[in-house]
Parts: C-alpha cells; structure tokens; sequence
C-alpha cells in the first residue's frame, strides 16, 4: 500500500522531471520524454501527468526515478486536500529510502554480521555486495513462512506498544499500526536477505534490536510528514490569496473591499480565468537531493513556492548577472512577523511553522527556511529545505 490512502486517484497536474535512471527506464520502455521549462525557467526532461495513482508515483520516487515535481495553479483551495496527500507522499517516499539505509547500515554494524564476514571472506555482507534481484527472489523461493515469522517477530512489540498506548484514539491507533507495517514492507530485498539468513541464529536478537530502534525513530519522524504538508498548504494558500486580492483590485477599481470579492464563488470564478489567462500562477516543486550516488544529500527535500508573473524572466536574468541587489533574504518566521496586519492566515501560519520546527528538532531533522522578495517585481521565492 501507499503512503496516501485517501484516494485511489489524484487530479493534479504535474511535471515529473527524471533522474537519469528514470529516463532509461522510461525510453527503454519506448515512452516518449517531454522536455518542460520549469518555473525557475530551467528546461529539463520528464513526463506530465493530469491525474495519478499514488502508488505509481511512489514506485517511481521509491525506485530513484524522480528528481523533482512540479505543480502550477491559480489556486489551491479546491484540491487542498490532494496536495497535502501528494506532499506527505513525497515526504513518506523519502523517509522509507532513508529508513532502507539506516538500517542496512546498522545491521552491517552488528558483531554477528562482523563476525560472518571473518568466517566467510568470499560471501562478504557489506555496503559493496551486489546480488541480483533473481538470485534474491530465489533465495526467498519456499521460505515464505520463514520471512512471516521474521515480520511478526520484528512487529509484535512495536503493534503492542502503539495497542496499548492510552493516548491514542482507535483511529490513530489503527494508523500507526500501518505505517508500522508500511516501513517494513518498504525494506530492500537484500535487507531482507541479511533477515531471513539470521533469523534462526544467535545473532538474531542483536539485528532484531538494531531493526526496532531504527523503526521507532522513523515512526516519531513520521509526524514530520503532516506539519510539512500543513505548512506547504498554508503557503500555497497565502500566494494564492495574494495574487487573487491584486487581480481584484486591477479587475474591479473603485471598490474597497478586495477581501469580499475574493470570496464571492462567482466572482472568486472570473478572477481565477483571469489569473490562468495571465499565466499568474503559484508553483510549488518537490526536489529530490541528488538521487542514490550523491553520498549525505539523499534524504534530502527542498520545497520551493512562488508566484510567477510577467516580470519573472526580468528578474531570473538580473539574479544570473548579479544585477539585482535589492533582494531581501530572510527567514520563514520573519516574513510572517512582516506581513500586513490583519492578513488573513498569518497566525496559522506562524502556529504551524512553530510545530514544524519543534518536530524536526525532536526527531533530529535538519530544517531550514528562507524567503527572497525581488523589489523589481512581485515575485516571492520561499524555499523549504528538510534534511532526513
């Protein structure tokens, strides 16, 4: 299963710009790749998609197929609900890779793993064995109640701490259960590998604790997933707002009060036409640090929002040529504290970023945030950068 049960489909338009493993597999399957200027106006290859299945798009980021996703719409409020799935998705796909890693990484550490690798040099279990996935799925041929043994013996504690913990409601119960279970169905088939050869020996007890430490770190920094896509849309929401009061004031001059007519549906309707006629959009993009060869940047996330208006070429040429100095560079907190007073959203914002933050530090993620503003144009650049 997925990260994202909500729905079976997702309607959102997206750019899925590929890795280079991503595009062989993509040509090698005779699919033909786009070529898209992004919102940074970088052209880069990739396919498009209207609508989705979340799992197939979390095969492909599972799979290292992905380098970024990109969304662009004249607003967000209609399909809130589909971003915040796609975005946790995201975070999620990033987590189980992160989660594969450090585990191999601390069964290899064990001593009985050290301790088969003396007695077998040419059968060596390390970060350099390669085996076949065919020489892996035969190794598993018949051992079928081997590897469900292995999975309940791993789980059963963890299901019983997450049973028994009295603050949880039956729903949130039912919800770590499975994401429980989601972590471990994610393990590579070499991690598994490694499971299933010790299982029945005396080292099994030390590469079941390594397992059940790392899962319970991943479980806590699970949270993180809801307070990123929480704050993801309450930024999209703010840009979206911005741009609809500018094009209500240029739309309807004379009238004072911009906030009414936003909300107004029919209103609300001609303004988005105009916003999508104008190609004033807000973008987000998902980047993916670096892919499987770029050593301490594959848990990486940088979460980019801004509007793009007729202006944005302007100044994408004067940040190249380093003529635009009246940038102001701050940080995520500061430009909430800046915004107008009375601006609809900035106290929730502001109550969000306070628990995103505080999350991230519990669970040792590495979050940073920076907002540029170009006084040549209107254009604000957010960036949110999460390190697993």
């Amino acid at each position: 299963m997925c990260a994202s049960g909500r729905k079976l489909v997702l309607d959102l338009p997206l750019k899925v710009i590929l890795t280079e493993q991503g595009a062989s597999h993509f040509i090698s399957q005779k699919k033909k790749l786009l070529r898209f200027r992004l919102a940074d106006n970088v052209e880069e290859y990739g396919v498009q998609f209207q609508s989705f299945t979340p799992c197939s798009l979390q095969k492909m980021l599972l799979a290292d197929y992905v380098s970024k996703i990109e969304i662009s719409m004249p607003e967000f409020v209609s399909s809130r609900q589909e971003i915040m799935d796609l975005s946790k998705l995201i975070v999620f796909s990033v987590l189980y890779k992160q989660f594969d890693r450090q585990i191999l990484n601390n069964v290899l550490e064990t001593d009985c793993v050290r301790r088969y690798n003396r007695q077998h040099p040419s059968e060596l279990l390390d970060q350099k064995t390669q085996m076949r996935d065919s020489d892996l799925r035969s190794f598993f041929s018949g051992k079928d109640e081997t590897i469900e043994a292995a999975r309940k013996k791993i789980l059963e504690p963890i299901w019983a701490t997450i049973v028994n913990n009295a603050e949880l409601n039956p729903k949130e119960k039912n919800i770590q259960l499975l994401m429980a279970e989601k972590y471990l169905n994610r393990l590579s088939l070499f991690n598994w590998y490694i499971i299933i050869k010790f299982f029945k020996t005396d080292g099994f007890p030390e590469i079941l604790r390594a397992i059940r430490s790392t899962h319970s770190e991943y479980m806590e920094r699970s949270k993180v997933a809801e307070y990123i896509s929480l704050m993801v849309m309450e930024l999209a929401l703010n840009s979206e707002n911005a741009n609809m009061r500018k094009e209500a004031a240029i739309m309807y001059r004379g009238l004072q009060d911009n906030e009414k007519l936003v909300f107004d549906p029919e209103i609300r309707k001609k303004i988005i036409q105009e916003l999508t006629r104008k190609n004033e959009l807000v973008f987000i993009s998902w980047k993916l640090g670096g892919g499987s060869a770029s050593i301490g940047k594959q848990g990486r996330i940088q979460i980019t929002l801004y509007n793009k208006n007729d202006e944005f070429q302007e100044v994408k040429e004067n940040i190249e040529t380093k003529k635009s100095a009246n940038v102001n560079k701050k940080s995520l907190i500061d430009f909430y504290r800046e915004l107008p007073d009375g601006q609809e959203g900035t106290d929730l914002g502001l109550y969000y970023l306070s628990y995103l933050d505080e999350a991230c530090k519990k669970v040792n993620v590495k979050f940073e945030s920076l907002v540029n503003q170009y006084s040549s144009s209107d254009l604000t650049v957010i960036n949110l950068i999460f390190n697993f």
